[in-house]
């Protein structure tokens, strides 16, 4: 599969001066949006907002929230997805990055928004097949904080 969109990571910011104009450029999950993963777009499965899965890597996103990439297995084969946990308040963000191309290019899956403050929310979920060049990262963003993605698994 290849990817029609690369995004930047989302520590990367930079600067654009057009014609004595400057405009600031952040990347993050403005950059996408959840159509890219839901009723089953790019293969992804839509999940309920509080699933849980045996975490396999988390993330401090501060403020007593962590964004956690989850396995689990649905409807008999696994799969991966983001979900945002611990003190979290409306208004939070959490997607999952996916990838076929070792984290080089990657689709973003979300952002989905945390409904109410201790709420959790996940991503949309996605087969994890182990095919060379398959990742995934969990990454969230606080209301009041920047956004923060774990490792690529």
């Amino acid at each position: 599969m290849t990817f029609g969109r690369r995004f930047m990571s989302t520590a990367t910011v930079g600067a654009l001066v057009v014609g004595g104009l400057s405009v600031t450029l952040s990347a993050g999950p403005a950059n996408a949006s959840a159509a890219n993963c839901t009723n089953g777009a790019n293969g992804f499965t839509s999940i309920p907002y509080n699933k849980s899965g045996t975490v396999e890597t988390s993330k401090d996103l501060g403020g007593g929230r962590q964004a956690e990439l989850h396995i689990a297995w649905i409807n008999g084969v696994p799969h991966r997805w983001a979900r945002i946990s611990g003190a979290t308040k409306a208004g939070d963000l959490v997607w999952m990055d996916y990838s076929t191309t070792y984290g080089d290019g990657w689709i973003q899956c979300g952002p989905f928004t945390v409904q109410s403050n201790g709420s959790p929310n996940t991503s949309a979920a996605h087969k994890a097949t182990r095919a060379a060049g398959e990742q995934f990262r969990a990454c969230g963003r606080r209301v009041d904080g920047d956004s923060i993605c774990g490792p690529w698994l």
